[in-house]
């Protein structure tokens, strides 16, 4: 048992898999939990970056296992948990991460265009939930990873992208429901605001510079401002916290 609060921080020998794990927020993700003290399934669909998170993990004297899988994929999404198993024989944290963001004017924007966010952003974390449900002990826990998008709009036009994270709140609540009293599995969902990242880095030029104004902060975030909130949620410390969104925004969406 935790003796100190910092203790209840700690994730020693725990075992974690975060998907989208090959760059930006998903490699941020990772290594926190590995300074925590878990060991790593690393899974995304680019195998070199993965080689360059899992080396990331080594040097902070943790485990790393990489899997190469689209989440969209029902039964990817298994193989990546059934080899978590095999290899450490435990999965006890879940941080749904992999997604993708589309910014297309709704008139325009082709059927499988959308089908292929939501497949990605709410879809795959679903299957990975469901795969990880089957096997987490009592204290394991999930957490999705929203977006401010999914309760405001950014002015951008992301209709998909918007729907796939509003989805992955209301998912979070119904499976915190069902899973915190009978399994012991806490559900919850952490909604970055503007954070360094892939996507932003496909933001048209100025939009950032654009948006920060309504930011109190005045700032965007420093992926490791995310990952410690996203350490609290999977630890001790966040032991009472579920079916809720946590939100990292500088403000954003209280102003």
């Amino acid at each position: 048992m935790p003796t100190t609060v910092l203790d209840r921080f700690r994730l020693d020998d725990k075992v974690a898999v975060v998907t989208g794990a090959s760059s930006g927020l998903g490699v941020a993700f990772a290594t926190a939990l590995a300074e925590a003290g878990a060991d790593l399934v690393l899974a995304a669909r680019r195998a070199d970056r993965l080689e360059q998170t899992r080396a990331l993990i080594e040097d902070r004297g943790r485990r790393a296992l990489t899997v190469t899988a689209d989440v969209s994929r029902p039964d990817e999404a298994q193989a990546i948990v059934d080899a978590a198993m095999t290899e450490f024989g435990r999965v006890d944290v879940l941080v749904n991460n992999a997604g993708k963001g589309t910014a297309v004017p709704s008139t325009r924007e082709a059927p499988d265009q959308f089908r292929e966010v939501i497949d990605l952003n709410l879809n795959g974390c679903y299957w990975m939930a469901q795969a990880c449900g089957r096997v987490m002990q009592p204290g394991s826990a999930i957490i999705n990873i929203a977006s401010v998008a999914g309760l405001v709009s950014g002015g951008l036009p992301q209709a998909a992208y918007s729907a796939s994270k509003a989805g992955l709140i209301g998912l979070t609540r119904d499976l915190a429901v069902q899973w915190t009293g009978r399994k012991g599995i806490r559900v919850t969902a952490l909604a970055p605001g503007f954070f360094a990242s892939e996507m932003t880095d496909q933001f048209p030029d100025g939009y950032i510079d654009s948006v920060l104004p309504r930011v109190p902060a005045g700032r965007i975030g420093d992926p490791a401002e995310l990952a410690a909130a996203l350490v609290f949620l999977a630890s001790p410390a966040g032991g009472y916290v579920t079916g809720t969104t946590l939100i990292v925004d500088g403000g954003l969406t209280a102003a």
